[in-house]
């Protein structure tokens, strides 16, 4: 299995690829697609489709997984992010990949044990569960491969259960 995990943003869309390889998880692909901010936002959102179509088509990924928007103070912020989301989720759609949303909490339970681990801490255990030498830089890629992670460890569960209630 191989799963592009997202962390969108307009500015910064970070991502990462994992794969289930042996019932090990290996990191395939990481970074950021970044925008110019003195582009027109309809040029940006456009060069974001461009970014993630190319790499959903060199890694042809089983599923998209993308962290769901943290709504805090800033609201602009936060529709600038479904923006980004809007053209992950069709960029995903386009190639006929399943896209899948996890919270910021629920990536950080997976990942961390826990769903207030601090963003440090996520860095950190996506290198352990990676087996990288270090946490992933920028930020960004770090919790792209986190998200991705977080779903090829919810994926077997969800198809078991699924399997379960089809043949209940």
């Amino acid at each position: 299995m191989i799963v592009l995990g997202i962390d969108p943003g307009l500015a910064n869309t970070g991502y990462g690829v994992v794969a289930r390889r042996s019932g090990r998880l290996v990191a395939l692909d990481g970074g950021v697609i970044e925008t110019a901010p003195g582009t027109a936002g309809e040029q940006r959102l456009a060069e974001l489709h461009r970014g993630l179509g190319a790499l959903i088509g060199e890694h042809a990924p089983d599923a998209v997984a993308l962290e769901d928007i943290y709504f805090g103070v800033n609201v602009r912020s936060a529709f600038a992010v479904g923006q980004a989301r809007g053209v992950a989720m069709l960029a995903a759609g386009q190639a006929g990949a399943g896209c899948f949303t996890y919270t910021p909490q629920q990536v950080k339970a997976a990942v961390c044990g826990s769903g207030r681990a601090p963003k440090e801490q996520v860095a950190r255990m996506v290198a352990v569960l990676l087996g990288l030498d270090g946490a992933p830089r920028p930020d960004h890629a770090a919790d792209a491969l986190a998200v991705a992670i977080c779903h090829c460890n919810h994926a077997p569960l969800a198809m078991a259960l699924a399997g379960s209630v089809s043949r209940g």
